[in-house]
């Protein structure tokens, strides 16, 4: 395994690319180390203190009955027991904490990203920590990240998702759950229960569930996805946690989702497209 300081070439193979743009995703196992993965837990606990902390000032609404708590241009979402403070997800999370941010320009990350984009220069879009508590982290229905992004985004074809374990990953703590190819229908309808968030989870006929992969990995692995792959997870029932950011990019000098702000990424030269 290489660390980020060394001059590696972390662009994709050939065969890498075929198997994404074929199947919606690809896998990298075993990216980060284990100290490394170490600094990652610690940042993301920090990140998740700070949210709790900072939520008591910010703005609390529910959707569905789910608590949501907006801080500036940050959503923090708890977990759906009532009255639950346990933080589900931070979006976006890279200003809540150094070690988190630092991920953004890592080539492990941004070097396969721009190769799937075929763009030398690449920027973030979002990213968002997820965290699965034992016992008590919920799962993610079936859906795609393009219909979130369709009405503030007019290149939402060019969004691909970075996801990356800081535990290791397993069917019963909740793993990522992929459709394979799923991908080639393009952004697909919503389900129309008359609920608040309904129309963000995918239409249950556009899912062929036979056909998931559940993609139990090592920590530190790194899982590329498109943003049109129809993916979820199924809630933690483990005594382990499973704690990942997803990062998302686009073609460089483009506003971020939230802030508006561009973020371009800064590659090493070395491995440039």
């Amino acid at each position: 395994m290489s660390n980020p300081g060394d001059t590696v070439d972390y662009r994709l193979s050939g065969a890498e690319k075929e198997r994404y743009h074929r199947d919606g995703y690809l896998v990298r196992p075993s990216q980060f180390t284990e100290v490394e993965l170490e600094r990652l837990r610690d940042g993301a606990e920090r990140a998740a203190a700070l949210a709790v902390q900072r939520s008591q000032a910010g703005r609390t609404y529910l959707l569905d009955g789910k608590r949501f708590v907006d801080i500036d241009h940050v959503t923090v979402q708890f977990e759906h027991q009532p009255q639950s403070s346990t933080v589900r997800v931070i979006e976006p999370v890279h200003q809540f904490d150094s070690q988190l941010e630092k991920l953004i320009d890592d080539p492990r990350i941004v070097d396969p990203v721009a190769d799937i984009l075929g763009e030398t220069r690449i920027a973030l879009w979002t990213n968002k920590l997820n965290l699965k508590r034992p016992r008590t982290g919920s799962g993610f229905g079936w859906h795609q990240d393009s219909p979130y992004w369709l009405h503030d985004c007019n290149h939402v074809d060019q969004l691909p998702n970075v996801f990356l374990n800081f535990d290791e990953a397993t069917e019963d703590n909740g793993c990522l759950r992929i459709v394979p190819a799923s991908h080639q229908h393009g952004a697909l309808p919503g389900t129309d229960d008359g609920s608040q968030l309904g129309g963000f989870f995918t239409a249950p006929d556009c899912v062929d569930e036979s056909n998931q992969v559940a993609l139990c990995v090592p920590a530190g692995s790194l899982v590329f996805f498109s943003p049109h792959a129809i993916h979820g997870s199924m809630p933690n029932s483990s005594a382990s946690p499973r704690r990942a950011i997803i990062l998302t990019y686009q073609p460089a000098d483009n506003p971020t989702l939230k802030s508006g702000e561009v973020r371009n990424v800064v590659r090493n030269e070395t491995t440039a497209v």
